[in-house]
């Protein structure tokens, strides 16, 4: 992956609340196939929902070698079904940087009424969505943001910071209920060298400071599920007691239950990064050292697809004053936990 990824609020109105979960990066590790596709509908609510002009959207996003880019592209797709209004036209997934740029070309040539793209890299595919944008093409960014504002006419995605702050806010109060104190607080990022990773952790950083925590010892794991299980083989070793682990992503997640299963710890609390339906489950047993996901979600795909259908047609958000779909949506980063996993579950995406 590139250092310059930028990825793992509501929506309202003709958007159909559909972005509500989150999850990790891309990684090279092969997933299971997501079995949850996007959320069904709402009845129709407002005018937005009615079917309008005929609009042509492109959709370009990395191959689906992870559990979140798998459901990324399913959701997408779902979505675009529900809508007689919209053709649906999809590129081939790649994660070469080169062929995604030829596969936008396609579609700028094939005058598309909108583009939503999940660029392998934003700073790399900056100038191709400047093209775009240049033809009359109206971009919907999805996820990693392009450098250029004018590369794109709006843009969607989670909250990485935001995701540090509930999961420092998640641990900092159950240790405090505790009454610990001096609290061993290891964290697994996914890729250190990542501006998302790197806003993960401030906001960890930042949370746990106002319970007067801090991390004890922080190490990456690279978003892959074999990565997970020897970071966190590593830190269980280096730590014969740990009071709270975060772990960043839930696809990477699923090697470090492993190794915490391996060594029959049990002494701590986990929370987890994504929304996945697996982690979801765990939680939901009651009886896992994982206790709470923070989100970061797919479902954002499918959130993409309604804005750019509605910008396509000249609509705006009904549920909002103003004639135009905002420049910029961030969605908020909610913490699962037993309490409220069921509410939760038909979103997640399997890792």
């Amino acid at each position: 992956m590139s250092n310059n990824v930028a990825r793992r609020g509501f929506l309202v109105g003709g958007l159909g609340g559909a972005a509500l979960l989150a999850a990790g990066c891309t990684s090279n590790e092969p997933a299971a196939s997501p079995t949850t596709a996007a959320p069904q509908p709402a009845p129709a609510a407002s005018g937005n929902d009615e079917p309008g002009d005929k609009v042509v959207i492109g959709f370009s996003a990395p191959a689906a070698d992870h559990g979140w880019i798998a459901a990324i592209a399913k959701n997408a797709e779902a979505t675009a079904k529900q809508y007689p209004d919209i053709e649906f036209k999809p590129v081939e997934p790649t994660n070469d940087i080169n062929q995604q740029i030829s596969a936008v070309e396609s579609l700028i040539a094939a005058k598309v009424n909108a583009l939503v793209i999940l660029p392998n890299d934003g700073q790399q595919l900056n100038q191709i969505a400047l093209r775009a944008t240049e033809a009359g093409i109206p971009v919907i960014n999805l996820d990693r943001v392009f450098p250029d504002k004018l590369a794109y006419r709006t843009w969607i995605g989670g909250d990485n910071y935001g995701m540090g702050v509930a999961a420092g806010h998640h641990i900092g109060k159950a240790l405090k209920d505790k009454g610990v104190s001096n609290p061993v607080i290891v964290e697994i990022q996914g890729i250190a060298t990542l501006p998302l990773t790197q806003d993960r952790s401030k906001g960890f950083e930042d949370a746990l400071k106002t319970y007067g925590f801090s991390v004890t010892a922080k190490q990456d794991a690279k978003f892959t599920v074999e990565t997970g299980n020897q970071v966190a083989t590593g830190l269980l070793q280096a730590h014969k007691k740990i009071d709270a682990m975060w772990n960043h992503d839930d696809d990477q997640g699923v090697g470090v239950l492993a190794a915490i299963k391996e060594a029959g710890r049990d002494e701590f609390i986990m929370v987890g990064g994504a929304g996945s339906a697996n982690a979801m489950r765990e939680i939901q047993s009651g009886s896992s050292v994982l206790q709470a996901t923070v989100t970061y979600s797919p479902t954002m795909a499918s959130s993409a697809i309604k804005l750019a259908r509605l910008i396509a047609q000249g609509k705006g958000m009904s549920d909002l004053v103003e004639n135009q779909v905002p420049q910029s949506i961030t969605l908020a980063s909610e913490t699962i936990t037993k309490e409220n996993v069921e509410r939760y579950l038909e979103l997640g995406f399997e890792s």
